[in-house]
């Protein structure tokens, strides 16, 4: 089997992975770059993650980062800025989803830990997923955090996921936590959220670890 990983630089994500890569013929690491709203520190965190793990996973591993940033912008110019979280997860899964189509990948690996975030209450999970039509695996959906840091010192992911970097600045004061998705698809009526996510992995660069 081959997998879509979405990758951050933070905790769970690359706990996910390591867990899922067992499974895997081959993992394609793939990382939404959130500049401007995040810094070149959590870029070079994640590069740091993904060698860590590429050393770690039994199976091969090919690397994608993605310009997300214009999909954020463009979003809080038009929407309702609630949503942001709920639509940049399934922009990312759109680029999952373009990806896995280019790569011949079944299914898209997330680190959701359920009710960790505001974006992984359960309403917004189904909200979320319903942006792409192959599996979305959550292998640490049970887990609780402390369960995953456990898991992550572990496998030695932990110290650089906890290196100083500069959290996304789009996240809204109030996320919303039950968004309907009646309402999440008006807003993503307001910009062509298809061209967005083409033109983002269009651009989409293969890096080597």
């Amino acid at each position: 089997m081959k997998f879509i990983s979405l990758l951050s630089s933070g905790i769970d994500s690359p706990v996910a992975t390591r867990l899922l890569s067992k499974k895997a013929e081959e993992i394609i690491l793939v990382h939404a770059d959130g500049r401007p709203f995040t810094d070149d520190r959590e870029l070079t965190n994640f590069v740091s993650i993904a060698k860590h793990l590429k050393k770690q996973i039994p199976c091969n591993v090919k690397t994608y980062v993605i310009p997300h940033g214009p999909a954020l912008s463009a979003y809080r110019q038009s929407g309702n800025k609630r949503f942001t979280c709920v639509f940049c997860k399934r922009m990312m899964l759109r680029y999952a989803k373009k990806l896995a189509d280019k790569e011949h990948a079944e299914a898209v690996i997330v680190g959701d830990s359920l009710g960790q975030v505001a974006s992984q209450t359960l309403q917004n999970i189904g909200v979320i997923e319903q942006a792409i039509d192959i599996p979305v695996l959550r292998p640490l959906i049970g887990l609780d955090k402390e369960d995953i840091i456990r898991v992550a010192k572990e496998i030695g992911t932990y110290d650089l996921s906890i290196l100083p970097s500069v959290s996304c600045t789009a996240v809204p004061r109030k996320p919303a936590t039950k968004a309907k998705l009646e309402d999440v698809l008006s807003e993503e009526k307001k910009i062509d959220v298809d061209e967005i996510a083409k033109q983002a992995v269009f651009k989409a660069e293969l890096i080597s670890l």
